[in-house]
């Protein structure tokens, strides 16, 4: 394996793919794990397909290196450098931890309608971002949207996205995905980002109906993109799900692109319409939880060494589990089931599961009791001697310090964790245990006390409820 590329030493393999591998990395000056997408240098020949393909490559980086969107993937740097292997060219990006909606799709999990919703409102967020700047992707399709574990939409793969001071040359054949291409892309027409609107449509239908508007093979599927009108669900047979998207689905999907929607603002306000109220910000931890989990390779953190592999909930003995959950379940309520199955895939060992699980428990006196039993469960899911509960302890304050992945870890400096903690007791009144997600996610994307407060605020319908946490709120300024 390689184990530099330009100033990033790679420390894992995440993937590999027809362009060429991408690698887990760690950007060393700010201390950053990256993801480091190369492309093979066989594809970097001076042919025609070689320069194809390295055209497209640093296509991606310069496309959505321009774009500073949450929903989108950020790209950080575009390098060349020489390795054993000969010549690499390489793009660092965020690193992402997720899975594609490819991968959802395939394990046949169905999302729910606020679920679908919020995946596409997400992603026509981006996408009015991106087309603003003049970056129309021309390739949205499952396999290029991420879903996190937060349930939050990340766009990835530029490497055939249009920017108006670029003219990418088709080379070699049509560029995009069939089954989602609209109907100018099979006719060579001139394109613009109601391309992407059309795949947007695409990937409605698909989630709503489990199946594509078009199938067959590529000759037929050609054609009947070009001539014939989309079966709507309403009128598939067998259909169950919404038919209130029916009319949206027409335009988006409309031959014509003057008679799909003018913008991604314009289908995202239409979609939102449709739904009668406002999108949630992230998809449901029930569905984000529901893939089967795949046994994989650990990556290797910076300045450690391999490892075993990523521990998944079956892992660890239903035993363990069970009275993990019974025992959460004393301070966070129905969702102990929830956060130990979703968490449980992340960790190694029960000291470390524990130390996860314990920053859902804002008493401080409590948590140390709930800390306190990964040294009574006595030894790790693996039968390896367990780390005692001081370990745990130390590793609850690691998580802290590295900017573990939930709850009161994430605290922004600007924000005291005694003033975390007492607006989180103040919400639960209201909303229960699910007030420990809410803060969560409000930490996450809001830095300052003022903008951390109105998120929690926002979590409750206007009216009374809402009018008391704002009270309540003020005293702890």
């Amino acid at each position: 394996m390689i184990e530099r590329l330009g100033k990033y030493r790679v420390t894992g393999v995440l993937g590999e793919g027809a362009m060429g591998i991408v690698y887990q990395g760690f950007d060393p000056g700010i201390e950053r794990v990256v993801a480091i997408k190369t492309m093979r240098s066989q594809l970097q020949d001076a042919d025609q397909l070689g320069a194809s393909a390295a055209q497209r490559f640093r296509n991606e980086a310069q496309a959505a290196g321009r774009l500073s969107h949450p929903g989108i993937v950020a790209v950080y740097d575009y390098g060349e450098d020489n390795t054993d292997q000969g010549a690499v060219a390489y793009i660092a990006m965020e690193f992402v931890q997720g899975q594609t909606l490819e991968r959802y799709l395939a394990n046949q999990v169905r999302f729910n309608e606020a679920d679908i919703v919020s995946v596409l409102a997400q992603l026509l967020d981006a996408l009015e971002h991106a087309h603003a700047l003049g970056v129309w992707h021309r390739d949205i399709k499952p396999a290029n949207v991420l879903l996190t574990r937060e349930g939050r939409v990340k766009l990835a793969d530029f490497g055939i996205a249009r920017i108006d001071s670029v003219a990418m040359t088709q080379i070699g054949g049509m560029l995009g995905t069939p089954s989602a291409m609209a109907p100018e892309q099979f006719l060579g027409a001139t394109l613009d980002h109601r391309v992407d609107i059309y795949a947007c449509g695409v990937l409605l239908y698909l989630l709503l109906t489990g199946q594509p508007p078009f199938k067959g093979s590529v000759e037929s599927l050609m054609y009947r993109v070009v001539h014939e009108p989309p079966v709507l669900p309403s009128a598939l047979p067998g259909y169950a799900g919404p038919v209130r998207y029916d009319a949206l689905l027409a335009r988006a999907l409309a031959k014509e692109p003057g008679q799909r929607f003018a913008s991604a603002q314009a289908f995202r306000q239409a979609l939102l319409g449709e739904l009668g109220e406002p999108a949630a910000d992230a998809v449901s931890d029930a569905t984000v939880i529901a893939l089967p989990v795949k046994a994989s390779s650990r990556p290797t953190s910076p300045g450690t060494r391999s490892g075993p592999a990523w521990s998944s909930a079956g892992s660890f003995t239903p035993e363990q589990l069970s009275q993990l959950e019974t025992t959460l379940a004393r301070h966070v309520g129905p969702l102990a089931g929830v956060l130990v199955k979703r968490t449980a895939r992340e960790c190694t060992d029960l000291p470390a599961l524990y130390a996860r699980l314990a920053t859902h428990v804002t008493e401080p006196g409590a948590r140390e009791t709930f800390l306190a039993g990964a040294s009574r469960a006595g030894h790790t899911a693996a039968g390896r001697p367990c780390a005692t509960g001081s370990t745990a302890h130390q590793a609850h304050a690691r998580a802290q310090g590295t900017g573990g992945a939930v709850a009161l870890a994430e605290a922004p400096a600007t924000l005291a964790e005694t003033t975390i903690a007492s607006a989180q007791q103040l919400l639960m009144r209201q909303l229960g245990p699910m007030a420990t997600v809410v803060v969560r996610r409000a930490l996450a994307r809001n830095p300052t006390r003022a903008s951390f407060f109105h998120a929690l605020l926002e979590a409750l319908p206007a009216g009374a409820e809402r009018e008391r946490l704002r009270a309540d709120l003020d005293r702890l300024r």
